[in-house]
């Protein structure tokens, strides 16, 4: 295996002190001509490479932000990602993203790595519904941000979608087309996200003079299309099935629509379909899928704007204060939702 080529290696290459190599790389115009060239020529001879994690860590400043959400197969966290990047690159910051599966345990070996690796701060979509996990990450010192989470809780800042005006959104458009029997599908019940659209779907019942009862729940235990498939068969197993149902996101209601085309179900004339999210998928779905949109690239750039503005009161001298954005979601109506009752 080779190895690796350090400092030393290019100054004895070059005839010269190890502090002269680190002139001429972070101070070129302090050094000669002649031996600048000297020590350039060894470093293209030996291709040395500077170790930037050796130069954060003696500066005490890193150039990563990390990025935990909890699905990266889900196109919504893939647009938070995008609107996070760019907002750190615009600061001359990296994006190192990572996946907690919505697993907890995963969730804390990923917080313990951006520990380890000192990240100048974090974009957290936490999966733990217990809070242990950012109760230990608080302690290392690092700054992060809730992503579509609200700070219940804690002083951090947060970025999330209004999910109770969403779920309202998504069920009040439902009962506005004459469904009086929805179903929602779910998701994992911890999920803060999958309780509040429950609630504002109940809410919207309620403004039409609806109980609870015309709400019924089918939880899953993912937030995938294989998931939704098998929520798709449930529902197709009830002899009182809804005519309509709300998904707590779109890859759930893809899965659903999968389901009810394989068994002759046809959307949106015998069900239909409101999904969540609103991802690039939902539009071009073999039926057009009814979505309630979340502004996810803005949702990302902003919280790594938040990040950013707290990390750099060190340098900037400028005041951050804590705060709490929430942004309002948005109903996009296509067809799978169109056939009145």
């Amino acid at each position: 295996m080779a190895q690796s080529v350090g400092i030393k290696d290019v100054a004895r290459a070059a005839g010269v002190s190890v502090g002269t190599v680190s002139n001429v790389i972070n101070r070129p115009d302090s050094v000669a001509t002649e031996t600048r060239a000297r020590v350039l020529s060894a470093i293209d001879r030996l291709g040395y490479v500077r170790s930037e994690s050796a130069r954060q860590l003696r500066a005490g400043r890193s150039r990563i932000m990390g990025l935990l959400v909890l699905d990266m197969g889900n196109p919504f966290f893939v647009d938070v990602a995008r609107g996070a990047e760019r907002a750190a690159r615009e600061d001359g910051l990296g994006v190192m993203v990572c996946n907690s599966a919505q697993s907890a345990s995963e969730e804390a070996e990923y917080l313990s790595l951006f520990a380890e690796q000192r990240v100048r701060g974090v974009l957290l979509t936490p999966t733990d519904a217990s809070g242990r996990n950012i109760a230990s990450f608080r302690r290392h010192g690092i700054p992060f941000v809730l992503v579509d989470r609200v700070a219940e809780g804690t002083t951090e800042c947060s970025v999330s979608v209004d999910d109770v005006a969403g779920g309202a959104l998504a069920v009040r458009h439902l009962v506005d087309a004459g469904h009086r029997s929805i179903a929602y599908v779910s998701g994992p019940p911890g999920l803060n996200q999958v309780r509040d659209r429950r609630t504002g779907a109940l809410n919207a019942l309620a403004e039409a003079g609806l109980g609870p009862e015309h709400l019924r729940e089918l939880p899953t235990e993912r937030l995938d299309v294989a998931a939704g498939r098998d929520a798709g068969a449930r529902l197709l197993g009830l002899a009182d099935r809804p005519t309509a149902v709300f998904c707590a996101n779109d890859l759930l209601a893809l899965g659903v629509l999968q389901a009810m085309y394989a068994a002759g179900v046809t959307v949106p004339d015998d069900l239909a379909i409101v999904g969540y999210d609103d991802i690039e998928f939902a539009a071009a779905a073999a039926v057009p899928l009814t979505s309630v949109r979340q502004p996810a690239v803005t949702m990302g750039a902003l919280a790594a704007e938040l990040l950013l503005e707290e990390t750099e009161v060190e340098t900037t001298g400028k005041r951050h204060e804590h705060r709490r954005v929430v942004l309002q979601p948005e109903l996009v109506v296509r067809r799978s939702s169109l056939a009145a009752r």
